[in-house]
């Protein structure tokens, strides 16, 4: 992402009333400041202190009870509703390679209602982020640094093997970023799911980005709806094969949805040159602008 885009995206608006949190936050009233001020103490004092004991138990089991506490809480505090529909797929005792729409931070708190314990896939830039990465940290979660493919992928499979055998499900973001809906997905937990002979469970998440569009908008919003679909699952032997056809349901599920998705905007939200993505062939306006602006990129930095 530029310079310039990031300053689009975190500058407050003028005339906004409020920030909390050394301005980590930004709400749009005070009623709202009040309520967002109230919802950080309990989360981030009893609350969090509950995690950290809880992560300190040798049974993962004890730690995921108590995130899904938390994230519950957490959707209390600040009225967020989440509608959860297709859970007929999930087979009690069963784990799960997870392969889940990704529009920002909400989506765990809506992902945590799944009838699943979740060890969620992370990248590792992700450990520095206030209160979230020291739980992903301690909470044994697995962090992997997409700039080093081979080694990722060694300690992704050999992490998570380990989280199955002790009873989770793995969780991983296949579009690899927040940027929207039309980002292109990444073969990872297709190829995991083969690994670990587990099920891919496609969930198709929707209405976060509405919730806190964070790095875009400081913003939280309080009031929200999101919504959760659990599509049926699809054999480990054929998830490889399925990728493309399992990318375009869980797409074309996210724009119908009630809560309808991110949509990516290059002149919003800049183009992230620093980070690896693609845009999905059925978004081809959208991928020619992309392609676009990459080659008047390479061309702007090639010496004359």
């Amino acid at each position: 992402m530029t310079a310039e885009a990031v300053g689009r995206a975190t500058t407050p608006v003028a005339g906004a009333p409020r920030t909390l949190l050394r301005g980590y936050f930004r709400v749009e009233s005070t009623r709202e400041w009040v309520r967002a001020w109230v919802a950080a103490l309990i989360l981030l004092g009893p609350a969090r202190l509950l995690l950290t004991l809880a992560a300190l138990l040798p049974e993962r089991g004890h730690c995921r009870a108590a995130e899904r506490w938390w994230a519950r809480l957490a959707a209390r505090l600040i009225c967020l509703r989440i509608d959860v529909s297709g859970l007929e797929h999930i087979q009690p005792g069963e784990r799960y390679v997870v392969a889940s729409l990704h529009e920002g931070f909400a989506d765990s708190l809506a992902l945590l209602r799944l009838p699943l314990s979740l060890t969620a896939v992370a990248r590792d830039e992700l450990a520095t982020f206030p209160v979230l990465g020291a739980q992903l940290s301690r909470g044994r979660h697995l962090l992997v640094q997409p700039e080093r493919p081979l080694q990722s992928a060694r300690t992704l499979h050999r992490e998570a093997r380990v989280a199955i055998n002790e009873g989770d499900s793995v969780l991983l973001f296949p579009q690899g970023s927040i940027l929207g809906i039309e980002l292109a997905f990444q073969p990872g937990a297709f190829n995991l799911a083969r690994r670990l002979g587990r099920p891919l469970l496609p969930v198709v998440v929707t209405g976060g980005h509405r919730v806190w569009e964070h790095p875009f908008t400081p913003t939280l919003r309080a009031n929200q709806a999101m919504s959760v679909l659990v599509l049926p699952p699809v054999p480990p032997e054929e998830a490889v094969a399925r990728q493309s056809a399992v990318e375009r349901d869980m797409k074309r599920f996210a724009l119908a949805s009630k809560t309808p998705p991110r949509h990516f905007d290059p002149s919003r939200d800049g183009y992230w040159d620093d980070y690896r993505y693609e845009i999905h062939p059925d978004f081809p306006d959208l991928a020619r602008r992309v392609a676009s602006h990459r080659r008047d990129a390479v061309g702007a930095h090639t010496p004359p």
